[in-house]
């Protein structure tokens, strides 16, 4: 089966995670989609075929005749799940052949062109799979899905090919920040892993920001605004002035590279009660703290304006850089770098603006730094991916699993 026939099979399977969920996965329509691939396994003739009650599905192929006992055991994970963001339902994939740089009209009025979306031009050349624009194309992370399936597949194929025990996985809900949360490490059984989750060709990552998240609540106290005068506490109006407090510069659309943020993802309320929701993020740990430390303190001086019980700030970490994981092990990253040159792909190494699932399952006890998928835009319907970057991902998977240590 070709890559591109695999990946289209997969996107016709609606996954949406909920971030409103209270269930594993968040949404039984992903257990559809896995019910599936568990099926496929097996066919494909992998072994040790697990679907586990919370979705989370693993399975090994046997190492190759004749290879030493002593080889490590390396696992390749994907997600299933796609984005709450854009819609995954009814996706009608095409392939545009030899790209040839134009902009790329998706249905009547909805066009990625190449001033808004220059990542296109990169491509010119090869075979593209695009939306219709009325979807998300779902490559995050079924491409990286199809690419482990089509690797495992080739490796079986072929087994002059040495490599040692290799271990898969595919899980839910990474989309909603829950994907390694009940992944099963132990059960895995691997020395180290990689998630195949990335971006575009050659995208290597194994820096990401540390993370956390904050509710500040704001109690206020309601008068009718004609006798309101030393008396009135307006917990909406105050909530704007938290804000305006924090510093202005260090948001989102105004940071890159190593620069982290405070980013506002959300405000309510009135009155009598207001609430902002933000997420705090720093690829340094000592300012990551900091970034605390400072929403903490601005939450405090409110109170100290308006009294002790108008502002309340929540704060939950939720993952750590995984530098402080991989950093000492060197062998895992320079055994990407070779498995990449081999296949033609030159490394990009660059820092993660956000998180994976590789970062929580590091902090599990299972070092896993991220490859490179091709999918390019994703989280909406002008995502795409090249067919040639794909099969150059299953190139470097096949490569991980037989380079030499």
């Amino acid at each position: 089966m070709k890559i591109q026939d695999r990946f289209i099979r997969y996107t016709q399977f609606d996954t949406q995670s909920d971030e409103n969920s209270q269930t594993t996965p968040s949404t039984s329509k992903q257990l559809v989609f896995a019910r599936y691939l568990h099926d496929e396994m097996v066919s494909e003739g992998l072994e040790d075929v697990v679907l586990d009650d919370n979705g989370y599905l693993y399975a090994t192929l046997p190492a190759s005749p004749g290879t030493p006992d002593d080889l490590p055991v390396i696992g390749f994970i994907s997600h299933y799940d796609t984005s709450p963001d854009c819609s995954g339902a009814n996706v009608k994939a095409r392939i545009i052949c030899q790209y040839d740089g134009s902009d790329i009209t998706l249905s009547e009025g909805i066009v990625s062109d190449t001033a808004t979306f220059p990542e296109l031009l990169r491509h010119v050349g090869e075979d593209l799979i695009v939306t219709d624009g009325h979807t998300l194309l779902g490559a995050d992370d079924k491409a990286g899905i199809a690419e482990i399936m089509q690797a495992m597949c080739w490796l079986r194929d072929h087994p002059e090919l040495k490599h040692g025990k290799i271990r898969i996985a595919f899980n839910p809900d990474e989309e909603i920040g829950l994907g390694a949360h009940k992944f099963n490490v132990e059960l895995f059984g691997c020395d180290w892993a990689y998630t195949i989750d990335g971006g575009d060709e050659g995208e290597l990552e194994y820096e990401n920001f540390n993370a956390a998240s904050a509710k500040v609540i704001f109690t206020g106290v309601s008068v009718h605004p004609g006798y309101a005068k030393g008396k009135m506490l307006n917990a909406a109006r105050i909530s704007t002035e938290f804000a305006a407090m924090l510093p202005q510069g260090e948001i989102p659309e105004a940071t890159e590279g190593y620069e982290g943020f405070y980013h506002l993802t959300g405000m309510e309320g009135g009155c009598e009660r207001a609430q902002l929701n933000y997420i705090i993020r720093d690829h340094d740990r000592q300012r990551f703290e900091q970034r605390k430390a400072i929403l903490l303190a601005v939450a405090e001086s409110i109170n100290k304006k308006y009294g002790q019980q108008v502002c309340k700030a929540e704060i939950a970490d939720q993952y750590y850089n995984m530098l402080d994981k991989i950093a000492p092990l060197p062998h895992i990253i320079e055994r990407v770098k070779r498995a990449m040159q081999e296949a033609g792909v030159e490394p990009i190494i660059q820092p993660i603006r956000g998180g994976t699932d590789g970062a929580q399952l590091s902090f599990k006890g299972l070092p896993c730094p991220n490859l490179f998928t091709g999918a390019v835009n994703f989280h909406g319907p002008h995502e795409f991916v090249s067919i040639q970057v794909m099969e150059k991902a299953v190139k470097t998977i096949v490569n991980i699993a037989t380079v030499k240590p």
